[in-house]
């Protein structure tokens, strides 16, 4: 992508600063009252809770400068990530052994509301915050998640923002990278008696590190956020405290992006090659989010915390999906295949007739009467709601009681409006031969309402505590379906689904001393079901039985984990299987399954300023049922769910005296099946990458900093879905600036 920086986020920067860069009123304000938004709280109330709890904070985000969310949980144990563009663009995410596509199994929040587009009627997460402005990454797996569905069979991710800061200060952030990579961040905050504000600006730019066929390097990206937070609050001592918090965010995103990847041969020649048939792919989206946030301090034991909030997003991935080859023997008729075929076909039948035709069009070609397509994935999204939560604190006997009752009320919708067009390859450039009409890949609206409620009791009793808990879930699903008309006057076939379920939770923690404590699990999980009247939800019973340390060098936490799946789901994608475009988004139902695993964490410094952190998982997966699809193919009981290693692990070492550091980190990664039958060409390949990240703070205000994110310069096969061989990033250096005032 060749668009120009955009100055103007250091030019509002420097203006605003100076703007607003005054000194803080002298006078003391209490401001230990004013309520942040996070679902765990700090590291120590991390250790204290019943289940599986992790916190990645701003200082371990700032250690290595990831701009790329995949980079940056892998620390935490029992998390896995599927790699696809290696820019952290569209992120997939699971936990403990839940689907990764789109992180469309996962509870995602930001500051606590749902953010994935469409949480109930199509949770793939096309839009995923800008990873820049995050300044800290909550995991919660186990019995304590069931607060925060709809989807608790693994858990929930919980990015936060920036919090409005207690006192005046800011930041300006400047980085130059390899790929032609720039990025600009700003923020500036204050606090006063009665009122808080914060500014964000981010502007992220890069060429990309692939090169398209007779095109060039045109496969970057180009992202713009802007964040506006205000507070309103009453005086610290009010007999009721009371505070209200706006949040307005907008950003836009515009990234040449395709979904093809490669064959074997062609990727061992040349990983970061893209062909021409991906000349302007290329996704659009804008998302603008509203909250208004209201903290009510009722009592010395009450709170009252309500939150409304509203996300739009829309976008357009235009993109090529399919090769048409016309039928010989019936002229102007044409047989559709997918990429993912075509690439099959060349690395399963080298040589043959058609794996030398196929071969042929994607390295340019020309494609006769053949025709390739490019859909313009438009969509609308609409994310609203509100949810309230009342804290309660009070004592039966010797035991202390946090019972907390939440609520939501929740609509979302999914809206397609899709085109496909057909394109010849002429000397290697893509003609129009039909433009296509709008409609005619898409016309349908998928929505779904939904009611949710929870109760939770944290009990502390001598050495323990208790966290009996129960959710609810009541959902309405819908699609309206105009087929493949230009417009919406006709009827729309219509089909409807609805769920009720119940999901009790328990969890325990023994302090056995001072150092360690057990803790122990179990949990039902659930995600919605599809709108069709055959699909059922996912269900499991989820158990985790564990073990803490807390020592005076180090910390660690081991806990083995198993899902016991009644029904898992499965979802036709085009990001995860290249599945047919009319039955994008439907759900199936997968049946039995089971997940079991370990997860461990270490954490602490092995001398006085050599900070160390080891987190390990292993996991074992199996179907427990056999059966056809047409996102995994055809399934035998006892193979393993897709895209799940059996061994991860990371290892963060290095030396930090607060002047300057340089920390290393290495991540492994075990081989892995991209579909259930794992066989040739259905596995990723092992991989090792090493990142190394050093700063010197030269003074209070200023410090210089500079990372290189696989310094091996490892360039594995990482995924091969939807259409291919896949890699991650190349060696990539970039070097920055933060001023801090």
């Amino acid at each position: 992508m060749k668009a120009p920086f955009h100055l103007s986020i250091v030019a509002s920067a420097v203006i605003l600063g100076t703007a607003i860069a005054t000194p803080a009123i002298a006078e003391e304000k209490q401001k230990e009252d004013l309520e942040t938004i996070t679902i765990i709280g700090d590291s120590s109330s991390a250790k204290k809770v019943a289940g599986s709890a992790h916190i990645v904070t701003e200082a371990e985000l700032e250690a290595f400068k990831y701009s790329d969310v995949n980079r940056a949980v892998r620390q935490v144990p029992g998390v896995y990530v599927q790699l696809e563009d290696g820019l952290g663009l569209r992120p997939n995410i699971g936990l403990r052994g839940t689907g990764t596509s789109r992180t469309g199994r996962v509870s995602l929040m930001e500051d606590g509301v749902l953010i994935a587009p469409a949480p109930y009627a199509a949770s793939s997460a096309y839009y995923f915050p800008t990873f820049d402005r995050i300044t800290g990454i909550e995991v919660l797996k186990g019995p304590a998640s069931i607060k925060y569905g709809p989807f608790t069979v693994g858990g929930a991710v919980n990015l936060i923002s920036r919090q409005i800061p207690q006192d005046g200060q800011g930041q300006l952030k400047l980085e130059k990278g390899e790929h032609e990579e720039q990025h600009g961040y700003f923020y500036y905050g204050d606090s006063f008696d009665n009122f808080g504000y914060l500014v964000e600006l981010n502007d992220h730019q890069s060429d990309g590190f692939k090169t398209i066929d007779r095109i060039g390097q045109e496969t970057g990206f180009e992202k713009r956020d802007q964040v506006v937070k205000l507070r309103f609050n009453t005086d610290s001592d009010a007999a009721v405290y009371q505070q209200l918090d706006i949040k307005l965010q907008n950003s836009h995103e515009e990234s040449d992006q395709s979904y093809m990847g490669l064959t074997d041969v062609d990727f061992a020649a040349d990983p970061y090659r893209m062909y021409g048939v991906s000349e302007d792919d290329n996704f659009v989206g804008k998302h603008q989010q509203v909250v208004l946030s209201y903290f009510a301090d009722l009592s010395d034991s009450l709170n009252l915390n309500v939150t409304a909030y509203q996300n739009d997003f829309a976008r357009n991935w235009y993109k090529t999906g399919k090769f048409y080859m016309e039928d010989t023997a019936n002229p102007g008729s044409y047989n559709s295949v997918s990429w993912s075929s075509v690439i099959g076909e060349i690395n399963t039948n080298p040589g043959s007739t058609l794996a030398n035709y196929y071969q042929s069009i994607l390295n340019g070609a020309d494609s006769g009467n053949d025709l390739i397509d490019k859909v313009d994935g438009n969509r609308a999204y609409l994310s609203e709601g509100i949810q309230a939560r009342l804290d309660w604190n009070f004592m039966t006997g010797s035991a202390d009681h946090l019972l907390q009752l939440g609520i939501r009320v929740h609509e979302d919708e999914a809206d397609r409006f899709q085109r496909r067009g057909f394109f010849a390859q002429e000397n290697g450039q893509l003609v129009v031969v039909d433009p296509g009409v709008w409609g005619d890949a898409g016309n349908r609206i998928d929505s779904a309402e939904a009611n949710s409620y929870y109760i939770m009791d944290t009990i502390t009793w001598g050495d323990w505590t208790f966290t009996p808990g129960l959710r609810y879930e009541d959902v309405e699903l819908k699609r309206e379906n105009w087929g493949s008309a230009p417009d919406r006057s006709a009827a729309a076939s219509v089909r409807t689904n609805s769920v009720s379920e119940v999901l009790p939770g328990f969890g325990a923690v023994w302090d056995v001393n001072a150092t360690t404590s057990i803790l122990f699990g179990a949990h039902k999980g659930f995600a919605p079901p599809g709108s069709s009247a055959d699909d059922k939800p996912e269900e499991s019973w989820n158990y985790e039985l564990g073990l803490r340390f807390s020592g005076s060098q180090y910390s660690s936490e081991l806990i083995a984990f198993y899902s016991d799946y009644e029904n898992l789901l499965g979802e036709c994608t085009l990001a995860n299987s290249g599945c047919d475009i009319n039955n994008e988004g439907d759900k199936f139902n997968g049946g039995k399954a089971e997940v079991k695993g370990v997860e461990l964490l270490v954490t602490g410094e092995f001398a006085e300023h050599w900070p160390a952190r080891l987190s390990y998982t292993f996991t074992d997966t199996e179907f427990g049922s056999s059966f056809d699809s047409n996102v995994w193919g055809d399934v035998t009981a006892g193979q393993p769910i897709p895209y799940i290693p059996e061994n991860q692990a990371q290892l963060m070492f290095g030396y930090d005296n607060s002047e300057w550091s340089v920390l290393a980190s290495v991540n492994y990664f075990d081989s892995l099946c991209t579909k259930p039958a794992c066989g040739e060409f259905e596995r990723t390949d092992e991989r090792t990458l090493v990142d190394l990240s050093g700063e010197i703070q030269a003074n209070d205000n200023v410090a210089f900093y500079a990372t290189i994110e696989n310094i091996t310069d490892e360039d594995s096969i990482v995924a091969r879905e939807p259409y291919g061989a896949r890699p991650d990033k190349p060696r990539t250096a970039k070097v920055g600036v933060r001023l801090s005032f």
